[in-house]
């Protein structure tokens, strides 16, 4: 499971637009509030938050078929990423 990836804001936002969806419905979607996804987006680099809100936002991108690349992950192009599972 996914529950413990680290994720960052451009990772985030790059989830958002392959799901087609803005920030309030990310957030019903993971039960946070509007404004812990806003700051959670306006984040440098990996994204800051309590473990609960962390697990909630990536369990909710996961049970919607997003798969968070991390750092030394297996990619192609190598890096940080997103990837919609099929």
């Amino acid at each position: 499971m996914q529950r413990y990836a680290m994720i960052t804001a451009p990772q985030m936002r790059a989830a958002r637009a392959l799901l087609g969806i803005d920030q309030r419905q990310l957030a019903d979607r993971a039960g946070l509030s509007l404004p812990t996804i806003q700051r959670m987006e306006a984040s440098d680099g990996v994204i800051r938050g309590t473990v609960d809100s962390l697990m909630k936002l990536v369990d909710a991108l996961h049970a919607a078929g997003i798969d968070l690349i991390g750092e030394g992950a297996a990619s192609p192009a190598g890096g940080r990423g997103v990837r919609l599972r099929t």
